[in-house]
């Protein structure tokens, strides 16, 4: 099943990524001033997936992506695909376990596995 996880960028400010279970991002969000922001987005967005629209496209080297709108708006872009069929599996795993998707919080930039390993 597909994950949503914050990270803060390099100027400070948040975004999500949806990764896949195998560990691949889908698509990366706008940016975010504030961390809670990304997580009522992601609310948003899941309480709305019949709603978005999908625009495919082609890059000038020939890898596929898409952006997604929602409300008349782009709210993210996926990455780079080979080919069609990849891209459009990116898009079906999204809409079918999207609303599922648990958030994980990576952007304090903590050592999440140290209390573990102490106590492991």
């Amino acid at each position: 099943m597909a994950t949503f996880v914050i990270t803060k960028r390099l100027n400070g400010e948040y975004k999500y990524e949806l990764t896949s279970r195998k560990g691949k991002t889908i698509f990366t969000s706008n940016s975010f001033e504030l961390r809670f922001e990304c997580e009522e987005h992601i609310q948003y967005l899941q309480e709305n997936i019949e709603r978005l629209i999908f625009m495919r496209f082609r890059s000038g080297n020939g890898k596929f992506f898409f952006r997604i709108i929602l409300d008349e708006k782009q709210i993210a872009v996926s990455r780079k695909y080979s080919t069609q069929l990849l891209l459009q599996k990116g898009i079906d795993e999204f809409v079918k376990y999207g609303n599922l998707a648990e958030i994980l919080d990576f952007s304090t930039g903590e050592d999440i596995f140290a209390a573990f390993e102490e106590n492991g």
